[in-house]
């Protein structure tokens, strides 16, 4: 509806051979008052019948990272094949702790103090495999110094084995499926896991220890692509070549402290597959 002051200029304009006159006009114009019409909005009559063009949408900010990545995987960019390129060609401990510091493809590591490769001695037999750093290993950039590494430790010793023995027999060497911390200390994305996946199977694979001890869902998903550590816990699995055995996240046991019994049964297999491996060789 056009307003009535609009009306009255188009009347005045069009003359006498209108069929309007100007008493017609300025009825319309006290009657569109009376209503409320007091403003002039357009000067030209809009057909609402006709559909309007729809406007783009803003993507929103959450969206921002997955529409990049969309483009950059139409466009043949893939985080996963990169990571799996770097980490092959990396051909000692070192060079994989430098390749790993320089992958700048997952975002944690904006958010994050430090890279949090591994602690312990490489040549040990034992290898754990956490799930990502907390507060204390952002802060000092070294897995497991936490409440839940000092139990972990506690854990280990009651076995006779630390990260700071010199002989492979005692020793345990520790890294994590993810380096960097995930804000808040949330659970891992998939495609935070996938993505860090190379850079572990490599790190394993220079290590070369005799058995793999998974600690938590997470990494019981990158390595076996299975999650449930109440069920897992305390079978032996096989992953890289190597006997792996699934067991709680010490995090989980001070929450849970009844579940020490299960991770003491599991720490005694553990003792008993290397004594068994001790033999065979």
């Amino acid at each position: 509806m056009l307003c009535g002051f609009r009306l009255l200029e188009l009347v005045l304009s069009w003359g006498m051979d209108s069929q309007l006159d100007i008493q017609s006009a300025l009825a319309a114009l006290v009657w569109q008052s009376e209503l409320g019409a007091t403003e002039a909005i357009c000067d030209e009559p809009v057909d609402r019948f006709v559909a309007a063009e729809p406007h783009p949408v803003k993507p929103q900010k959450n969206d921002v990272a997955a529409i990049k990545h969309s483009a950059e995987k139409a466009s043949g960019f893939d985080p996963v094949e990169i990571a799996q390129t770097t980490a092959v060609a990396s051909q000692s401990l070192e060079a994989l702790a430098g390749a790993l510091a320089a992958f700048d493809y997952c975002e944690l590591k904006k958010g994050a103090r430090n890279t949090v490769f591994a602690d312990g001695n490489p040549e040990a037999r034992v290898m754990i495999i956490g799930e990502a750093p907390g507060r204390e290993e952002d802060m000092q950039g070294k897995p497991f110094v936490g409440r839940a590494g000092q139990l972990l430790d506690r854990m280990f010793a009651a076995i006779g084995m630390s990260r700071q023995a010199a002989g492979a027999d005692a020793a345990i060497y520790i890294a994590n499926i993810l380096p960097w911390r995930p804000p808040q200390n949330r659970d891992p994305l998939p495609e935070e896991i996938a993505m860090m996946m190379p850079f572990v199977r490599r790190h394993v694979e220079l290590v070369s220890p005799d058995v793999l001890v998974l600690m938590g869902n997470t990494s019981c998903q990158g390595v076996l692509g299975k999650r449930g550590i109440t069920r897992l816990r305390g079978n032996w699995a096989h992953a890289y070549g190597l006997p792996v055995l699934p067991m709680f996240h010490p995090a989980y046991l001070l929450r849970n402290p009844l579940a020490k019994r299960e991770a003491w049964q599991d720490l005694l297999m553990l003792q008993t597959k290397l004594r068994e491996s001790n033999v065979a060789h």
